[in-house]
């Protein structure tokens, strides 16, 4: 993502409160019981009120619908097997966002291993 510099996604930020207090935001992906997650890095300035952290989500889900994702994922990547494409959207029941935290405790909430 050359063309938004050192702040990633957050160069698009609409959002001028969210623009100030997010310094970056990169897309990633991360092993988490051996499956690979969609993850969106952020860092910012402070941390995040709750009001803050749903506006950064929703943001996210618009992007990774219809904005960065949807380009994302029209670009394969190439692999000694072949073209790979990589999507961070999907629009079925099972798809969610949520932050670290949420995610982790939504599994310890469970009192069991989620299998996802």
């Amino acid at each position: 993502m050359e063309s938004e510099g050192d702040r990633g996604l957050a160069a698009y930020l609409d959002n001028q409160l969210l623009a100030r207090k997010i310094r970056c935001m990169n897309p990633t992906v991360e092993s988490w019981h051996g499956e690979l997650w969609g993850v969106l890095e952020i860092q910012s300035y402070g941390s995040l009120s709750e009001k803050e952290l749903e506006a950064v989500k929703e943001y996210w889900q618009g992007q990774e619908s219809d904005g960065w994702g949807e380009g994302f994922e029209q670009r394969p990547i190439q692999t000694p097997e072949g073209e790979l494409y990589v999507s961070f959207w999907n629009s079925g029941n099972d798809f969610f966002i949520a932050s670290e935290e949420q995610l982790k405790g939504m599994e310890q909430n469970l009192g069991m291993q989620m299998k996802y």
